[in-house]
């Protein structure tokens, strides 16, 4: 049984509506869920001026913070559930399976838009991304 889930999230409601599933399955299983933030690597921030007002490190900094407290108001929705949380930085689906591997996860839950299978696993989203490419199984959740 799956005793390590990955949960990438990205701030949307409907990122987020596979929690009561992973939620259940975790539970049953006794299972570890690690969520997983991504965000773009920052740049400097530069004011209409010109002026730098934020370096990329500090805008990292602040990224980070930002994505570790919204992990932190969702892991009290997995109540009784262990949870760890990540933030990272860059390509979303290379991300996302790099901290699978890290990770040791056996599956990554996603939640996927409404389109038809056949045509979410031909197109770039990054679900259909890390789906065709994962070693680890994949749960797609479609709302």
């Amino acid at each position: 049984m799956a005793k390590r889930i990955l949960v990438p999230l990205d701030r949307t409601p409907t990122g987020e509506a596979v929690l009561p599933l992973v939620s259940d399955v975790a539970r049953g299983a006794g299972s570890t869920v690690r969520l997983l933030h991504v965000k773009p690597v920052p740049n400097n921030v530069v004011s209409e001026s010109g002026r730098v007002v934020a370096y990329a490190d500090q805008e990292m900094a602040r990224l980070e913070a930002e994505g570790a407290t919204y992990l932190e108001a969702i892991s009290a929705l997995l109540q009784g559930v262990p949870v760890e949380r990540v933030v990272r930085f860059g390509d979303p689906a290379r991300e996302i399976l790099t901290e699978a591997e890290t990770f040791g996860a056996d599956f990554i839950a996603l939640t996927t838009g409404g389109r038809s299978w056949l045509r979410h696993t031909l197109s770039r989203s990054i679900a259909a991304r890390v789906f065709r490419k994962s070693t680890v199984p994949v749960l797609l959740f479609r709302q």
